[in-house]
């Protein structure tokens, strides 16, 4: 009976998790699994969900209560991300998250990873296109071979139109790995521009 009950809450700090980071933006899984377990009462459990199973509860949650407007916003940013890709076509860039994987939300940003032999590139080829841009960093985990050893990348941060747009910038070479995905730890999935244009013909 404690296995089922287990169980039982497991799931259901992944539901309300789930809604939390929808409805609120949050987009640290941990974070939301706290708030999660408070709300229902049950704030010092162990039992806590994977953030695969959390992830998973967001596809259900949008497909049960979002579906009228989720898969047009997602449609939307995608258009917004290839035209960002072809402008910044220079830097190989490739789509990640959750407008690549369809599970954005009005709060999602749009992400892509660029690839420069050095940050000071893209901050060059934003200045000559007039776009202002606020610099932040990403922290990402190495792959398993490297120790799993964290390192910060510079990350620019722009507008464009109603769609908020992360450049995160990589070493020339990396474009050859992919970070751990902090859903599954498995390689964070990139699409290149010609994959994004395929993603919009197929809707």
């Amino acid at each position: 009976m404690k296995n089922a009950t287990d169980s039982q809450f497991r799931q259901r700090i992944a539901q309300a998790s789930a809604r939390l980071m929808v409805q609120e933006g949050i987009d640290d899984y941990h974070l939301a699994k706290c708030k999660a377990a408070t709300q229902l009462g049950v704030p010092n459990t162990r039992n806590l969900p994977s953030n695969s199973e959390i992830q998973e509860e967001i596809v259900i949650y949008q497909r049960l209560f979002k579906s009228d407007t989720q898969p047009l916003l997602v449609h939307t940013m995608r258009e917004s991300a290839l035209h960002a890709m072809r402008m910044l076509q220079v830097f190989s860039p490739r789509l990640v998250g959750s407008v690549l994987l369809g599970t954005a939300t009005p709060h999602s940003e749009i992400n892509l990873h660029l690839f420069a032999y050095s940050p000071e590139e893209v901050a060059l080829f934003l200045m000559n296109k007039g776009i202002p841009y606020e610099l932040t960093e990403r922290k990402f985990r190495l792959p398993a071979r490297e120790s799993n050893k964290t390192v910060n990348y510079p990350c620019y941060y722009f507008v464009a139109g109603e769609h908020n747009i992360a450049l995160t910038v990589f070493n020339i070479d990396d474009v050859r790995w992919s970070p751990p995905s902090a859903t599954d730890g498995k390689p964070m999935k990139r699409a290149d521009l010609s994959a994004v244009e395929k993603l919009l013909q197929t809707v």
